[in-house]
């Protein structure tokens, strides 16, 4: 099935992988949301309706783990994570119209209902599975109350996953197994348990991946296991805590895997409810055979959104990912950050240094293609934000600004130059194509493009000189530079929101720079400015080497 190029006619939804609610968040984590963030508004650039929904992980063995170890429920544990993250997400201009958690009526309905038809379609089986068990405690060892060896690269492992070459693993596969309870070897019990027919969706999922959109990764990474013998998928556990399987005759619950991007459509249906069907129906992306779907994603569930949940979709007859775009990491001194060991720059961290939220959206959007790594320091932080926010971008509209307002009160009346306008519509051109090949970064660049390309065409020009010796060309000149710079705050505002907003105030625009459509971006500036203001501040070197130290600390 081909796919239009955006934007299309049909409502899309864009979404983030489900944060799990067992932890802080570092900045690390923060890539893919702002990625989400950066396609959606992008998108909404372009005409394209759009969605952007999320929601919180709520259910699982190390939820449950966690809240026992802090003697309170797994509910409440999981909760106060959730209303932490939705705070975190605002401040960092993330804007989802709706984000919810797993274990909310919706989801949990909803889940219920898919499993239900799943089952009564015969995707569905029952088999007896050695389940591992904790004699010292007389419970059972679901997932991740069991480490062990991983049975396909020899790392350590825990029960229903390996972090380390990213397989997905089912109960008793791990070598050397013991207790996370209380160290101890489990002895193995045969339970009956359910598991959905994945084996019988390998050819589909075959053709599916040759259409999937998105990113490189997200393409090839699935095709070692879609393209050998796929096995099928066991989805219950023995633990309390989760979405109990709807039939009565058994206790288990789903696999945390099962409802998670269920979340996906309950977000979406809990927005449609919100704000009238006729506003945006639900059903017409998730039911229909050109819904646009896109799903932003870290590397390390690339499986689970390309095998598991299409198959599941295609299973009960709902709408298929048209694009998955999965994000590299984001590193320190070239090791990943790292909660258990505590090694990480907490959202909360950043903040409080504060550095503008914007800045760091800028950096890990514009700083490598989505799926490579990035490298942070506080050193090249720095670095980006002095030499191309404040020293490229934030330096031409400044000085355009700044000249507007002392010699013209505001914008000159003066015709927009043929070229200036091309070179907006290319930069137009640009933003485009970047967001029809999934490129964040292309759509950062586009608009410090154009301001590396205003400052040449100032610093030639020299405005300066002609007002005296051919004012008729500086007023062109001038006006020019305030159509780039009301361009360039169209084209960031994706990328750096609340700049761009604070830049469009001072150009004097009425509109909100986060309705208008990038056609803006050739429209007439308004006539009258007020005094301008640097959108951005240099980093001063002691502020960075106090953090860099803390950092090794």
């Amino acid at each position: 099935m081909a796919h239009n190029s955006f934007p299309t006619d049909h409502p899309a939804i864009v979404t983030c992988g489900l944060p799990y609610a067992n932890g802080d968040l570092h900045i690390g984590h923060l890539r893919t949301y702002i990625g989400g963030d950066v396609i959606d508004r992008a998108l909404q650039k372009l005409g394209q309706q759009t969605a952007f929904v999320s929601g919180s992980d709520m259910h699982g063995t190390p939820i449950a783990v966690n809240a026992r170890e802090k003697g309170v429920s797994p509910e409440k544990f999981a909760l106060q994570w959730h209303e932490k993250y939705q705070n975190t997400f605002s401040r960092f201009n993330i804007d989802f119209d709706n984000y919810g958690h797993t274990d909310d009526e919706t989801n949990t309905a909803l889940t219920q209902e898919l499993v239900r038809d799943l089952d009564e379609r015969g995707h569905i089986y029952e088999s007896e599975v050695e389940v591992a068990w904790d004699t010292d405690v007389d419970q059972p060892l679901p997932d991740r109350y069991i480490e062990g060896i991983c049975p396909y690269c020899g790392a350590v492992a825990r029960g229903d996953e390996c972090e380390n070459c990213g397989r997905h693993l089912e109960p008793g596969e791990l070598g050397e197994p013991r207790s996370v309870l209380t160290g101890s070897p489990p002895e193995y019990r045969v339970r009956q348990h359910k598991f959905f027919r994945l084996s019988d969706f390998q050819a589909y999922l075959q053709e599916f991946i040759d259409r999937l959109e998105g990113t490189e990764n997200a393409r090839n990474q699935p095709r070692e296991w879609i393209e050998t013998e796929l096995r099928d998928w066991g989805i219950t556990r023995d633990l309390e805590w989760g979405i109990p399987y709807p039939k009565e005759e058994t206790d288990l619950v789903l696999y945390v895997w099962v409802d998670a991007p269920i979340e996906y459509i309950a977000s979406t249906k809990q927005y449609a409810d919100r704000v009238g069907k006729d506003v945006f129906d639900w059903t017409d992306v998730w039911k229909q055979d050109d819904g646009e779907i896109i799903h932003v994603i870290g590397r390390d569930i690339i499986q689970h959104h390309t095998v598991f949940w299409p198959a599941v979709l295609r299973a009960v007859e709902y709408t298929e990912p048209r694009a998955v775009m999965a994000s590299g990491f984001v590193n320190v001194g070239g090791k990943a950050f790292s909660t258990s060991r505590d090694y990480a720059i907490w959202a909360d961290e950043y903040l409080e240094t504060g550095f503008h939220p914007d800045l760091y959206r800028y950096y890990v959007t514009t700083g490598s293609t989505f799926q490579q790594d990035i490298e942070f320091s506080w050193e090249r932080f720095a670095d980006r934000v002095n030499s191309e926010l404040v020293g490229t971008l934030g330096n031409f509209l400044y000085r355009t600004l700044l000249f507007a307002y002392r010699h013209y009160e505001g914008t000159p009346d003066a015709p927009l130059s043929e070229g200036i306008h091309d070179r907006i519509q290319e930069a137009n051109d640009e933003f485009v194509a970047g967001i029809n090949d999934y490129s964040i970064r292309a759509v950062g660049i586009a608009a410090l493009d154009l301001a590396r390309f205003g400052n040449r065409y100032l610093q030639q020009s020299e405005p300066w000189n002609l007002i005296e010796t051919d004012p008729e060309r500086a007023s062109r000149v001038i006006r020019d530079c305030i159509q780039l710079a009301k361009a360039i705050a169209v084209l960031i505002e994706p990328v750096t929101p609340q700049k761009a907003a604070h830049l469009w105030e001072q150009l004097s625009e009425t509109t909100s720079v986060h309705d208008i459509s990038i056609d803006t971006a050739l429209e007439a500036p308004a006539s009258a400015l007020e005094e301008p203001i640097p959108l951005f501040e240099k980093i001063p070197d002691d502020s960075i080497e106090e953090l860099t130290e803390a950092l090794r600390e």
